[in-house]
Order: C-alpha cells, then sequence, then structure tokens
C-alpha cells in the first residue's frame, strides 16, 4: 500500500484572478480585491480520481490543508497527523511535511504552487518524492503534473515506480509585481512521472533573432488590428512587443486592454475584465504560450478567465510564438478550469509567428 503525504495550500492561487501575480504576504489583500481560494476544488478534483483506489493511504493535515478535501471526497480510513493553524502558513506546510517524513509516506502529494514546492522541497529534499497539484499563480518549477486530473493518473498509474529529476524554481515575488522575472534554481526534487503527464520548467529566451521575430509578429499584428475592437494583452514579452509597437505601454507580467491604440487599462483582475467585456461587441484577446511548458491560458494569465473566454469568443483568441519558441514547445495546453472550454479549442490553433506568417500548433488535451 501506498502512503500519500497529503498537504493543500488553502491560499494559493487567490492572486492570480485578481492581478496580484502572487499571494505570498497579500492574502489579506487578495480577499479585499474579491479573490476565491481556488487550491481546495483543485485539489478534489485529484482526490475525487483516487477514492476508490484501495491501494492508497492517505496521511494529511487538519481542516483546509487536507481533511475536508479528503472528508467531501469520500476517502476512506485517511489519517490527520498534523494539525495547523486556522490561518496556515508556509512553516504550516514545513511542519507537515516533516511529519511525513516521521509517517514514513512514499509521496507527497501537495496543492500550491511554486512557493508551496519550495516549502516541501526545504524538508523533503531529495529524499521523498513529491509532486504538485497545480493552484498557484506561478508554476514555473518542473515539479507539477500539467492538471488535476494528470496528478491522479500519476499517483495510481505506474508513474509511482517511475521517477525522474525535476527542477524547483524560486521567483522573486517582489520583482515578478514590479513586472520583471527573475528566477533561481532552488533544488532539484524527485518526481513520479508518465510520459505528457509533468510540466517542464519554463524557459526564457533571450536571443537577437527573438528580439527580431517579435518585432516582426507586432508589426503584422498591428497591421491586422481592428477599430472600436477591445484588445485584451496577456503577459509576455512577445505581447509587450506588441504594445512597443503600437507606442502604448505594457505591464510584463500582466495583462493589459487596449482600444483604438490608446490604453484602456493596465494590470488587470479579472473583475475589472468582466466589467470591460460586458459593454463591448467585439474583443479579442492575445496571448502567448509559456517557453517550453505551451500553456496559453492557465499558468500566469489566470486574469484571463474562462467567463472572459467566452465572451470573447474562441475564434477570438490570437495565439503569438516566435518561431525559436514553437520549436522548444511541442504542444499547446489549456487550463481554464472548465474542462468544457477547454475541450472547445480542439486539436490544434493557429499561432503567429512572423510578420504574415502563422503556422498551425497541436493542442493536446488534457481531460
Amino acid at each position: 500500500m501506498y502512503r500519500i503525504g497529503f498537504v493543500i495550500n488553502p491560499v494559493a492561487g487567490m492572486g492570480g484572478a485578481v492581478g496580484l501575480k502572487g499571494t505570498d504576504g497579500r492574502v489579506g489583500e487578495a480577499r479585499s480585491l474579491g479573490a476565491i481560494p481556488q487550491a481546495g476544488n483543485r485539489a478534489k478534483m485529484t482526490i475525487d480520481l483516487l477514492k476508490t483506489d484501495q491501494d492508497l493511504l492517505f496521511l494529511t493535515c487538519s481542516g483546509d490543508m487536507g481533511e475536508t478535501i479528503l472528508k467531501e471526497a469520500g476517502i476512506p480510513g485517511f489519517r490527520v497527523v498534523f494539525t495547523g493553524k486556522n490561518e496556515s502558513s508556509a512553516d504550516d506546510t514545513k511542519a507537515a511535511v516533516q511529519k511525513f517524513l516521521v509517517e514514513g509516506v512514499d509521496l507527497v502529494l501537495f496543492c500550491g504552487g511554486d512557493g508551496t514546492a519550495r516549502d516541501v522541497f526545504s524538508v523533503a529534499g531529495r529524499t521523498l518524492p513529491m509532486l504538485g497539484i497545480p493552484a498557484g499563480v506561478k508554476m514555473y518549477s518542473g515539479i507539477f503534473a500539467i492538471t488535476p486530473a494528470a496528478a491522479s493518473e500519476l499517483v495510481a498509474g505506474s508513474g509511482m515506480t517511475t521517477l525522474r529529476d525535476a527542477e524547483i524554481m524560486d521567483v522573486d515575488e517582489e520583482a515578478y509585481r514590479s513586472g520583471l522575472l527573475t528566477t533561481r534554481l532552488f533544488g532539484v526534487a524527485r518526481v513520479p512521472t508518465l510520459a505528457g503527464m509533468v510540466q517542464v520548467s519554463k524557459q526564457v529566451f533571450e536571443e537577437a533573432d527573438e528580439e527580431r521575430a517579435k518585432n516582426e509578429i507586432a508589426r503584422f499584428i498591428r497591421e491586422v488590428m481592428l477599430p472600436d475592437t477591445l484588445y485584451i494583452l496577456g503577459a509576455g514579452t512577445t505581447t509587450e512587443a506588441i504594445a512597443r509597437n503600437l507606442g502604448v505601454p505594457k505591464t510584463l507580467l500582466g495583462v493589459d486592454v487596449i482600444k483604438n491604440g490608446a490604453v484602456v487599462t493596465q494590470d488587470a483582475n479579472e473583475k475589472t475584465l468582466r466589467k470591460l467585456v460586458e459593454t463591448e461587441k467585439d474583443i479579442r484577446i492575445i496571448i502567448s504560450p509559456i517557453g517550453a511548458q505551451g500553456f496559453i491560458l492557465g499558468r500566469g494569465n489566470q486574469q484571463i478567465s474562462a467567463a472572459i473566454v467566452r465572451s470573447a469568443g474562441i475564434q477570438n483568441i490570437i495565439v503569438v510564438a516566435t518561431p525559436h519558441k514553437l520549436q522548444e514547445t511541442p504542444e499547446l495546453l489549456v487550463d481554464t478550469g472548465d474542462s468544457e472550454l477547454d475541450r472547445e479549442f480542439g486539436d490544434s490553433i493557429q499561432v503567429i509567428s512572423g510578420y504574415r506568417i502563422a503556422q498551425r500548433k497541436r493542442i493536446r488535451q488534457l481531460s
């Protein structure tokens, strides 16, 4: 029987939809902006798929750190081995993992983002395999299953006996909120794996050819932009190049909105976007995949929620990426949190990769 140490960071991802680019140290602010906890829902998607597996024994934490979800899913025989505070913290996560080590678990299954991954690894190290259910704002580490459903397959399937090394990245949150992506390698963990089920670490390309390609993409997008149309620009350096070509400012790691060549709002959260799209007839969303990982929605741009995508229409999503990034990204992924919407994207999408140049890129369905 596999012993699974299960821990949830209940506040992970709360800062995404409200545009905070992370929740560490800003839970109160996220709540004041109307953020709704999402980690529990993401974790439950995984646990619901494991409740009939009699070969798993879950050891977990009290309340929203694990116990509540296991009860709701009807998991039999789980044990609460750590009791956390009402408002859990990184220290609670670390203490829980320490207890898992004492209890001799085979795997730590956690739900959170990069910060939670670092907290788990700081205690577990390379001696204890770990796997992340993606729920954070920033997930640049290669330790996360691509979706909650994929996490269940990794835990229940042969992935439990096949391990690989995965990088855990340390992202400077204050710099990130200021529009600067600064990362360093925090550690290398052992992760259960099955082909195509675990994301790779984000890659950032900065070669001179990349800059030329971004400028060519920007030149073309400017040429085809329509009057009286609301354009939602996702995060990234390629969309930044589009804004620069238009002569308007761009929040590098945020979501901005322009219309008729002028900024409507910068660093918009999901609530702001909802209000904007309610009054607009023509909406376009311009997004770029995360390098190597391939996610076009659901990582780093949670402000563009399923509701926003439905308002615009999938046919009005414009994906942009340089040839180099596409070469390093074998397939695209969509994880809006709405599996029905994700399926509506179909099996491929056109990607603008230069001036009047496009290629179709495969979308792998995750559920």
